[in-house]
């Protein structure tokens, strides 16, 4: 029997090489492309001393562990134990994430009567694999790119979910809870009263708020404009902002000073004595994750817990 050891060889060094790379990414570690190749090497070593006559201790999962831990070492280097242990955790997780989508994606369109005949063939090739090679080497990039674009999109997700809040906003004795995100980007302030603006969508909650404020949302220009008119209650609150976007001229939005805002982020509550907020029937979020986009400079007023009574 024939074994093409150098092609086998050549894949799993260029596999591990691409799953310490993978591992790097995910860590958000920056590395040089010599030890990256190193540390491919030495992954690979273990197919080398297959055919040795070490082979029953190479194949041990203990010289697999020891080998692993080797190819972080020379990657990343050592420089705590915390720093050490997140790489190999991270090294283990891509390999299983990826060998599992490989595995799956292949006993998936595999059917049950040429599974025999798939190990039989494969071995007598000299191969060793049930899992063609050709399939590997399309599988592999694809589920790469498949694993490192969802675990991007998954730390987006958590970054995005670590700054969602539940805002409260009180109006004429009406209570209207969203649910908001904080964004460092929403910079708007009134310029003579320099309070904060808060923007809310009420496209969701549309039967719920009253009429003013759906006037507001609907046509808030023709509110400024005079052509619309609101309450006199409503009025002695409403502020003309300026509001430019980029690629577009300065505009002017209407926003109203509420009776309270209250901000619940955790198990903390932030009381906001200043600040605005503008309604819109624009959606803000695709996926509806939230319904309001908040100042940051919201947060930075009282704060208290929410197990107290009263906001401090």
């Amino acid at each position: 029997m024939t074994v093409y050891l150098d092609v086998i060889w050549l894949l799993n060094f260029l596999f591990d090489s691409l799953l310490l790379y993978l591992t790097a990414l995910f860590l958000k570690r920056k590395i040089r492309i010599w030890r990256l190749a190193a540390g491919g090497f030495i992954g690979s070593m273990i197919i080398i001393l297959a055919f040795t006559p070490i082979s029953s201790m190479t194949n041990h999962p203990i010289s697999k562990f020891i080998c692993s831990i080797l190819m972080i070492l020379t990657v990343f280097g050592y420089k705590r134990w915390n720093y050490f242990f997140k790489g190999l955790m991270t090294l283990y997780l891509a390999t299983f994430l990826l060998g599992g989508a490989l595995i799956g994606a292949h006993y998936f369109i595999q059917y049950d009567s040429r599974l025999t005949t798939s190990v039989i063939l494969s071995s007598a090739q000299g191969f060793g694999d049930p899992i063609s090679w050709l399939f590997v080497l399309l599988g592999f990039p694809i589920a790469w790119h498949f694993s490192k674009t969802n675990i991007e999109s998954l730390e987006m997700v958590k970054i995005q979910y670590d700054q969602i809040v539940d805002v409260s906003v009180s109006i004429n004795g009406d209570v209207h809870i969203f649910k908001g995100l904080v964004d460092s980007g929403n910079q708007l302030y009134d310029p003579l009263s320099k309070m904060p603006v808060m923007f809310v969508s009420i496209k969701q909650q549309f039967e719920q708020v009253s009429e003013p404020i759906k006037t507001l949302a609907n046509d808030g220009e023709a509110v400024i404009m005079g052509s619309l008119e609101i309450p006199t209650e409503w009025q002695n609150r409403l502020r003309v902002v300026p509001y430019s976007v980029v690629g577009q001229e300065r505009q002017l939005i209407a926003a109203i000073k509420p009776d309270r805002i209250v901000i619940s982020k955790d198990n903390d509550q932030y009381m906001c004595e200043k600040g605005l907020v503008s309604f819109t029937m624009q959606q803000l979020s695709a996926d509806n994750a939230f319904e309001c986009i908040v100042h940051p400079k919201m947060l930075t007023g009282s704060r208290s817990s929410k197990d107290s009574e009263k906001v401090s």
